[in-house]
């Protein structure tokens, strides 16, 4: 029995996702961004596990085309596959106390990758050191405030629709994980 793909499930999950990545293009303070909680849901619901790891790398490609490539892309873009990676921690119960958790994981590991990712590639001229790193993370201590919120609210408002949505859309329930 083959799969089907246009499933009301995977339709509504790609859906959110697609809304999620057009709020990138909203005015937001740096780092107040909806790709870990994009990455994080696909995990928790998409049947195929591939499509939460790629689908946030595709919208980062696609909107990066557009806001432009930068050489530490790989420090942005391993954080937001691991947070995918965290999202299948929640496959089988998702709550409240577990989806925060995973977005403060998930925050923290792009904080320290990111982090390490500009202080290596010279970015902003800290000095190659461990004094260095240091200070690269000291200096992006606002930017790890605006991901965890940003992380927190953009998960807090997909996965509340998504489980509101479950509420009126019977089809959206049964055994979301194969």
């Amino acid at each position: 029995m083959k799969k089907q793909i246009f499933t009301p499930m995977n339709l509504t999950i790609v859906g959110m996702v697609v809304l999620a990545a057009m709020a990138r293009f909203m005015p937001h303070p740096p780092a107040f961004s909806p790709i870990a909680a994009m990455a994080i849901f696909g995990g928790a619901y998409f049947a195929k596990k591939s499509w939460a790891l790629v689908l946030p790398l595709v919208v980062m490609l696609a909107t990066d085309a557009y806001f432009g490539y930068y050489p530490e892309m790989w420090g942005v873009y391993i954080p937001f596959i691991i947070a995918g990676c965290l999202g299948f921690l929640l496959r089988k119960k998702v709550t409240v106390l577990r989806v925060g958790g995973i977005c403060l994981s998930s925050s923290l590991i792009f904080f320290l990758i990111s982090n390490f990712a500009v202080w290596l590639g010279g970015l902003c001229a800290y000095p190659m050191n461990f004094s260095g790193l240091i200070t690269c993370y000291a200096m992006g201590l606002p930017f790890f405030r605006n991901e965890v919120l940003g992380t927190l609210v953009y998960s807090g408002v997909m996965f509340g629709a998504f489980e509101l949505a479950k509420l009126y859309l019977p089809s959206l329930s049964p055994n979301k994980v194969k």
